[in-house]
C-alpha cells in the first residue's frame, strides 16, 4: 500500500530530534504502537490528512495536553512521526518513506487496524 506524500511546504522548521533512518529499529517502533492511543494517532495521520503536518488539536482526542505530549514523543523516539516547532506549537506527520523502507508492508497494517467501537 503506498500512502501518498503530501508536498512538503517551503521554509520549515527543523525537524526535532528522531532517529536516522538506519537507527529505526523494528522492537522499537512496535512498542510505540503497541498503545491504541499511539495507533489512533498514526492511522488518523496516514489516512485523513489533508495537509503536510497536523498539530495535536486536529486529533480530536480528549486527554490532558502532558498525556498527549507523553504519546507524540513516544512516537518521534521510536522514529514513526516527525515532528517540527512552529512557535509554542508542534507539528506532526508520519516517516511513511522511511518506515516503509525499513519495515515494508507496516504502514498497511497500521492503516487496516480498526479502532475498538465504544
Amino acid at each position: 500500500m503506498v500512502f501518498p506524500a503530501v508536498p512538503e511546504p517551503d521554509g520549515l522548521p527543523e525537524p526535532l530530534p528522531e532517529p536516522a533512518v538506519d537507527e529505526l529499529r523494528l522492537e522499537t517502533v512496535l512498542g510505540a504502537l503497541s498503545d491504541p492511543l499511539r495507533l489512533f494517532i498514526v492511522r488518523k495521520l496516514l489516512l485523513e490528512r489533508e495537509r503536510f503536518d497536523h498539530p495535536c488539536g486536529w486529533f480530536g482526542i480528549d486527554r490532558p495536553k502532558s498525556s498527549l505530549t507523553h504519546h507524540f514523543k513516544a512516537l518521534r523516539a521510536a522514529g514513526v512521526i516527525r515532528q517540527r516547532q512552529y512557535g509554542l506549537e508542534r507539528r506532526s506527520h508520519v516517516r511513511a518513506d522511511d518506515l516503509e523502507a525499513r519495515f515494508p508492508g507496516l504502514l498497511a497494517l497500521v492503516a487496516a487496524w480498526e479502532p475498538p467501537r465504544g
